[in-house]
């Protein structure tokens, strides 16, 4: 099974996606810019499963200073940006206790978006080395929080979220919107 194979699988081993991951060649800043749909690389993390349940949507990269690293659907269909700083605490207790998945755990959280949005960027884009390779990077500005980025194809990157204090790395696939 080849990397595009086992990304639209949407799950893999952790060392199969560090393989993956490996593989890949980097990308520029340049490239990232625009808005991207995600979905999750299922891996056995603890967040497997989590972005999903709560309708994210995405990221958005209007330019280098300017990202939006947290786009989820509303219930009206819409989508909104919210603000990382309120993921900062629940993001502590990953690994330590479950994390609701529920549908109705999903819409609460559908719910409470006009109160966790924002319009400000709440991250930038910089190239940094990771796992050997100098590659695009979203660095959160209030969490300690880097998203590194390698070039699936022309359309699709594969992500890996590395947290400071995680012990192993979440990783999600991020797909170029049309239009």
């Amino acid at each position: 099974m080849n990397i595009v194979d086992k990304i639209s699988a949407g799950h893999a081993t952790l060392e199969q996606a560090l393989e993956m991951f490996d593989a890949l060649e980097p990308v520029d800043i340049d490239f990232m810019l625009g808005p991207w749909q995600g979905s999750g690389l299922h891996t056995g993390h603890p967040l497997d499963g989590v972005l999903e349940a709560y309708h994210w949507h995405g990221k958005r990269f209007d330019d280098s200073e300017a990202v939006h690293p947290l786009v989820f659907k509303t219930l009206g269909g819409n989508t909104a940006c919210i603000n990382p700083r309120f993921m900062g605490s629940p993001m502590g207790l990953v690994g330590k206790m479950p994390i609701p998945k529920s549908r109705a755990a999903g819409k609460a959280f559908q719910l409470l978006i006009p109160l966790l949005s924002t319009r400000k960027p709440r991250a930038r884009l910089r190239m940094t080395e990771y796992r050997g390779k100098p590659s695009a990077t979203m660095i959160y500005d209030q969490l300690p929080i880097n998203d590194v980025f390698r070039k699936v194809d022309d359309e699709t990157v594969l992500g890996v979220m590395d947290r400071k204090g995680m012990e192993r790395p979440f990783f999600f696939v991020l797909r170029r919107e049309q239009g």
